[in-house]
């Protein structure tokens, strides 16, 4: 844990490929929805309607956020996986965020997803060979190419990341 209320298990620090490594990601992806779920066991709608810092999003909007995010990232698995290089869609997360779903649709929404989208794409990675972990895929608005490693490590965290401010918040406000 870090003091930056931004990131409070730190910033993502990409890992060389190792098998230890690989199953400890994976594990990340396949157990993901439950472990933000338990993040949100008995929260009333104010609760759910806090930022999880000052300026930051709601406890609503993270957790829609997440399903957002990681619906984008099994997209770009798929297609670095079926594609030669392809050149991945950015989206604004800020923006979507924004938007009317994020406040009128029920975090179970996202939470239901997640649980079907997180099986889906366990499934789809986890007998993946070191070979196919080092296809690639652009990002544009980065200007660079990433692994599909690197991006398996990129999403075990960021769930990680976004249930750690729930569960800061919790701590921090007595929940």
């Amino acid at each position: 844990m870090t003091n930056d209320p931004r990131y409070p298990i730190g910033k993502y620090e990409p890992q060389p490929f190792s098998a230890e490594q690989k199953e400890k990601w994976l594990l990340d992806i396949k157990f993901l929805p439950e472990e933000l779920e338990r993040s949100l066991l008995n929260l009333d709608a104010d609760q759910l309607h806090t930022p999880y810092r000052e300026e930051g999003w709601t406890v609503q909007q993270l957790v829609h956020h997440v399903a957002d995010s990681h619906m984008n990232a099994y997209i770009r698995f798929k297609l670095g996986l079926t594609e030669s290089n392809p050149t991945i869609k950015p989206y604004e997360e800020k923006e979507w965020a924004l938007l009317a779903d994020n406040e009128t649709v029920p975090i179970n929404v996202s939470i239901t997803l997640l649980h079907a989208l997180h099986q889906r794409w366990y499934m789809a990675i986890k007998d993946l060979s070191d070979k196919d972990f080092a296809k690639t895929v652009v990002h544009p608005e980065q200007g660079r190419q990433m692994t599909l490693w690197f991006l398996l490590g990129l999403y075990a965290w960021h769930g990680k990341h976004h249930t750690a401010h729930i569960n800061v918040l919790r701590e921090n406000k007595g929940w």
